[in-house]
C-alpha cells in the first residue's frame, strides 16, 4: 500500500505528525516501512493512528523471539518463543507465541491473542478475538476481548473486563474494577472482584464469590465457598454456595427471575449452609445441617 501525502491528509492527521510525515517522507512510504518508521522515531502514538486508519494486513511476521521498545505491526505475529515489549505491543491481526508475551504499557491485537506461557502487561489489553494463555494473565489496566478468555492458570484484572465470549481461569480470577461478561464464567478457584459482576450465563467458582457491587448472572450462580455481594444478588436460575449467601446491607437475593414461579422448586433453588436473611424470590432447599433462619 502507497501512502503519498494527499492520501495521509484525507485522514486528517495531526499537525505535528504530517509535518514529520512531509519532513521524512515527502514522496509517500509503503504502510509497514512507514509503521516501522514512526516506531524508530518513537512516534508509537502516530503509528497506532496510522493503523487504526488504514486497518490491517495478511501480511505475517515469523520469528523466533521478539525484544523491542514497542512494536506496531500491520499483519500477524507467528512467534516461536518470548514477545517481550517495553511499552506498546499492537497488531492489525493475531498474536500467537509458544512462550509467553509482556509488555509494558498495552497489548492490542486486531484478532486473536494467544500464549503458550503468559500473558502479562502493566496497563490496558484488547483483542477483536479471543485471549487464550497457558499460564496466567495478568493485566493491570482494563480488559475487552471480543471472544474467549481463557488462563490455564490465574486470571487478574486490575481495571474494568469486558468479554463478549466466556471467562475461565484454572485457578482463581481477581478483578479490580466491574466486570461484563457476556457468556459464562467459571474458575477453578475463588473469584474476587472489587466492583460489580455480571455475567450474561452462569458463574460458577471452585471458591469463594465474592462482589464488590452488585453480582449478576442470567442463568445460575455455584460457589464451593461463600456468596458475597455488597450489593444485590440475583441469579436467572438456582443460587448455590458450600457457605454462607449474603447480599449488602439493604439489598436482597434474587432466584429464578428467569424462571416461572411454579418451576422455582426445581429450577429456582436457593442452597446454601444458612437461609439468606434477605432473600426474596427463589425455593430455599437447606442443606444437612443448615439453618432454616
Amino acid at each position: 500500500m502507497d501512502l503519498n501525502k494527499q492520501f495521509i491528509k484525507t485522514k486528517r492527521p495531526c499537525a505535528q505528525g504530517f509535518r514529520w510525515f512531509l519532513q521524512h517522507h515527502a514522496q509517500g512510504s509503503d504502510y509497514q516501512p512507514l509503521l516501522d518508521a514512526l516506531v524508530a522515531a518513537g512516534r508509537v502514538d502516530d503509528a497506532c493512528w496510522l493503523l487504526a486508519q488504514f486497518g490491517p494486513t495478511s501480511a505475517v511476521m515469523t520469528v523466533d523471539a521478539i525484544e523491542a521498545e514497542a512494536l506496531v505491526f500491520a499483519g500477524s505475529l507467528e512467534v516461536k518463543g518470548n514477545i517481550e515489549i517495553d511499552t506498546v505491543l499492537r497488531t492489525g491481526g493475531a498474536i500467537r507465541a509458544g512462550g509467553g508475551i509482556r509488555a509494558g504499557v498495552s497489548i492490542e491485537g486486531g484478532d486473536d491473542i494467544r500464549a503458550g506461557g503468559g500473558i502479562q502487561c502493566a496497563g490496558k489489553l484488547a483483542a477483536a478475538g479471543k485471549v487464550d494463555a497457558g499460564w496466567g494473565i495478568h493485566v493491570l489496566g482494563d480488559m475487552r476481548v471480543g471472544g474467549n478468555l481463557r488462563a490455564g492458570w490465574d486470571i487478574a484484572c486490575g481495571g474494568a473486563l469486558s468479554l463478549d465470549g466466556d471467562c475461565s481461569a484454572g485457578h482463581e480470577i481477581v478483578l479490580g474494577g466491574p466486570a461484563r461478561c457476556e457468556q459464562g464464567m467459571r474458575a477453578g478457584g475463588a473469584i474476587t472482584g472489587q466492583g460489580p459482576i455480571r455475567a450474561g450465563r452462569g458463574i460458577e467458582s471452585g471458591g469463594a464469590i465474592e462482589s464488590g457491587g452488585h453480582l449478576e448472572a442470567a442463568w445460575g450462580i455455584k460457589a464451593n465457598g461463600a456468596v458475597l455481594a455488597a450489593g444485590a444478588i440475583r441469579a436467572g436460575e438456582s443460587l448455590q454456595a458450600a457457605d454462607e449467601i449474603r447480599a449488602g446491607d439493604g439489598y436482597g437475593v434474587f432466584a429464578g427471575l428467569a424462571v416461572q414461579q411454579d418451576r422455582w422448586e426445581c429450577s429456582a433453588q436457593v442452597l446454601a449452609r444458612a437461609r439468606p436473611r434477605q432473600l426474596l424470590s427463589g425455593h430455599w432447599v437447606p442443606r444437612c445441617g443448615a439453618d432454616d433462619g
